[in-house]
């Protein structure tokens, strides 16, 4: 019962901006290039102080070398959802781009505002092993899934130099930077303000990108995108056969799995699709009716799915 209420309390305050998102541009109360204001603000202020001050709490050295098992398991998860996820994009998408959204919510879902909350309402004691977990996570997604799936445009150049000029944005940048105060300590030194800053900023990454989800739907027929049936079949691989998959693991494999382990690990596969499929694309003017749908199918899904998961974990813990 914990569970489904803090799922469904996650889903009501997510649905409820989405709707609020959609009231407001159907009403035409805000101006028309609001979409592209408010990804800009996610792209190079929002997402860059989530990513900031992630790594700059989790990137630490106390902290890395008392969950190297952790860190372990999470890129061994990653090294095969990845090259699954890659093989089976292509049975769900035809065009280049549609395939790099679908692949990208394969590999990454929405670990960290929904993860956050299954764990902190579940697994409070493993909160801090959850976040060291998905620093893995973190960086893949913007070493590879921002930076070549979100934000590559196929008619720019393949050489390496158009590849790094993908590096060079504000979340890869901030990641580094991250990185480097956490591993040096100096974030204990920062003044209070500026953490202050980082958190809130950060912490409107998912608010604001409900908001343009919800002004991405209003410009389109929502019943168009509900028949799309690739969405289905993206948002059932991610909400069900992955968290499956990974469950008949811990049953089947002849050694014995830490049980931290084992709920970060579901955390990670069992949540919707992630949401930077929406913001990123959005401030480079791509069309994101298809992320828009992907994330209101499996954001409603998972209210059943989520449950229905971890209630299958009970039974093996």
């Amino acid at each position: 019962m914990t569970l489904f209420t803090a799922t469904i309390n996650q889903m009501a305050f997510l649905f409820a901006l989405i709707a609020l998102g959609y009231i407001l541009a159907k009403l035409k109360v805000i101006p028309q290039n609001s979409e592209t204001v408010l990804s800009r603000l996610e792209n190079y202020l929002f997402i860059p102080c989530l990513v900031l001050g992630t790594f700059i709490n989790n990137f630490t050295v106390q902290k890395l070398s008392s969950a190297g098992k952790l860190l372990l398991g999470s890129i061994a998860i990653e090294a095969v959802v990845i090259p699954v996820s890659i093989l089976l994009v292509k049975l769900c998408a035809k065009d280049k781009y549609t395939r790099n959204i679908f692949l990208y919510g394969l590999a990454f879902s929405n670990f960290g505002f929904m993860g956050n909350a299954v764990v902190q309402a579940l697994f409070p004691d493993i909160f801090l092993e959850y976040m060291i977990f998905v620093i893995v996570l973190w960086t893949c997604i913007y070493v590879w899934g921002a930076p070549i799936l979100l934000m590559g445009d196929d008619t720019s150049g393949r050489g390496l130099k158009s590849t790094l000029k993908r590096f060079v944005n504000p979340m890869f940048i901030c990641m580094v930077i991250g990185m480097i105060i956490g591993i040096s300590g100096l974030g204990d030194d920062l003044p209070s303000f500026v953490t202050s800053v980082i958190d809130t900023a950060g912490s409107c990454m998912s608010p604001v990108a409900m908001l343009l989800t919800g002004m991405t739907l209003a410009k389109i027929k929502i019943s168009d995108v509900l028949k799309i049936k690739s969405i289905y079949a993206v948002t059932a691989l991610r909400l069900l056969v992955f968290p499956l998959v990974f469950i008949a693991f811990v049953v089947l494999v002849p050694f014995e799995l830490s049980e931290t382990f084992i709920i970060c690990g579901l955390c990670s596969l069992a949540m919707p699709l992630g949401l930077n499929t929406i913001v990123i694309p959005s401030a480079y003017g791509k069309d994101t009716t298809v992320a828009s749908g992907m994330a209101l199918i499996s954001h409603t899904l998972s209210c059943i799915t989520i449950p229905i998961i971890f209630m299958i974990l009970t039974k093996i813990l």
